[in-house]
């Protein structure tokens, strides 16, 4: 029997019965590390965003990496050299673009509660844009903004209220969502921005959610986007850029989002059809690059039956995979050796040591396992490292970008010293 095709195939495959990123062998990878580990393939992530790339050719576009997903300084570093712009969400976030050597004026800075200093930084640092989402910000930027005496380039995000047909926490473009402004309210806002000497309006913005695996609520999302920017042109306000954001799905269980450049072909034809195919463009994917990137190494330390349910312990935990205890998320997770041969299979939790009945990885699990095994949990790329924590006061684990037949240490694991830094006695 041949090796099942996983997540993150061809880059994260079985070679001679072997589970390996790209050219590297995971179990070498975990004996040099330690568990639990993340590895990432280069590979993967390049050709996710060479389909956007391919999608958006000869079109005056610029890709936004969505930093919130892995914000790994290798990482960032890897897709400002391709080219690629950053959407940040926070004051950190922009330094991270910083320190891996990217340039300020192609970060775009969104999210619902930027504070006057993160403001006062990315001004003077001299972003591209500030997604503004809510009224009441767009009077605290412009008070910041003169008080600099600068101008500052603003879209707007508006809520479209246009169902991603996705998780409820990871959808953003619903009316009972926090973000944005509410697509009845939008032209108003636009007026009132464009009248204030602080501001200066760029563009218009729209997200509508995350992992989302249908293409109908793009293009539902386009039309009411195309249908405003009519509407506040025709008031006398230019829109130079339209960003219509990130979300697109992966593979994590079967799932069949559509690819990149098939999405962006049929947006492309609605947008040339209403006569907007010439503006620039922006968008902001972010899981959609990295998600199937990544894989986290894990050793399986207990097995505990029980009368309801069989247990396997890892050494990974909800602090290294938050996605299953934050939204009931789906990994799969596979040994590092594969058997040929059908071995004798239970079903388990895959459950990490954590101090909480929601430190979970896996529900209801078929595998051939025992204690002092290696376990591979799939399609880690996106929102497990960068929503990683200290919990349990267990230390952060250790990254490796991989590269061919190279490997290299991107991240050391936390010592104890890491944890406490900053920390002072009485």
């Amino acid at each position: 029997m041949s090796a099942p095709q996983l997540p993150g195939h061809p880059h994260v495959h079985y070679q001679q019965d072997q589970l390996q990123v790209e050219g590297c062998d995971l179990g070498e990878l975990a004996s040099l590390h330690g568990t639990p580990l993340f590895v990432y393939s280069k590979a993967s992530m390049l050709g996710a965003l060479a389909a956007y790339q391919r999608g958006f050719a000869g079109r005056n576009a610029r890709v936004c990496y969505a930093m919130k997903a892995n914000s790994s300084l290798a990482i960032l570093q890897l897709f400002a050299k391709a080219g690629c712009g950053f959407d940040i969400v926070s004051g950190g976030e922009l330094a991270r673009v910083l320190a891996a050597g990217a340039q300020a004026d192609k970060v775009i800075f969104s999210g619902v509660g930027k504070t006057r200093t993160e403001m006062a930084v990315a001004l003077k640092a001299g972003i591209c844009c500030f997604n503004v989402e809510s009224e009441a910000e767009i009077d605290v930027l412009n008070e910041v903004a003169l008080g600099l005496n600068l101008q500052a380039p603003i879209s707007i995000r508006v809520n479209p209220n246009v169902d991603p047909k996705t998780h409820p926490y990871i959808s953003t473009g619903l009316k009972g969502n926090k973000f944005g402004i509410a697509h009845e309210r939008t032209l108003m806002t636009y007026q009132r921005a464009a009248a204030l000497a602080g501001l200066r309006v760029v563009g218009i913005d729209c997200h509508i959610g995350s992992q989302i695996t249908e293409e109908t609520p793009y293009l539902d999302a386009m039309d009411r986007m195309l249908d405003l920017v009519e509407s506040i042109e025709a008031a006398g306000i230019p829109i130079h850029h339209i960003d219509f954001g990130g979300g697109l799905g992966i593979n994590y269980n079967g799932d069949t989002p559509p690819a990149a450049d098939a999405l962006w072909h049929k947006l492309l034809v609605k947008l040339d059809a209403r006569g907007f195919g010439q503006r620039q463009l922006m968008i902001e994917p972010g899981r959609s690059l990295v998600g199937n990137a990544g894989v986290c190494v894990t050793e399986v330390l207990y097995m505990k039956p029980g009368e309801q349910k069989n247990f396997c312990i890892v050494d990974a935990a909800m602090n290294d995979l938050p996605r299953p205890a934050m939204y009931q998320a789906f990994h799969t997770i596979v040994p590092l050796q594969y058997s040929p041969t059908q071995p004798s299979t239970e079903v388990f939790d895959v459950v990490g040591p954590v101090c909480e009945s929601g430190d979970w990885i896996g529900h209801g699990r078929e595998l051939a396992v025992k204690a002092g095994d290696r376990l591979a949990v799939l399609s880690a790329g996106a929102y497990c490292m960068s929503m990683s924590s200290n919990y349990n006061s267990r230390p952060k684990a250790a990254e490796i970008l991989v590269d061919g037949t190279n490997s290299h240490l991107i991240r050391q694991r936390d010592e104890f010293a890491d944890q406490i830094r900053g920390e002072k006695l009485l």
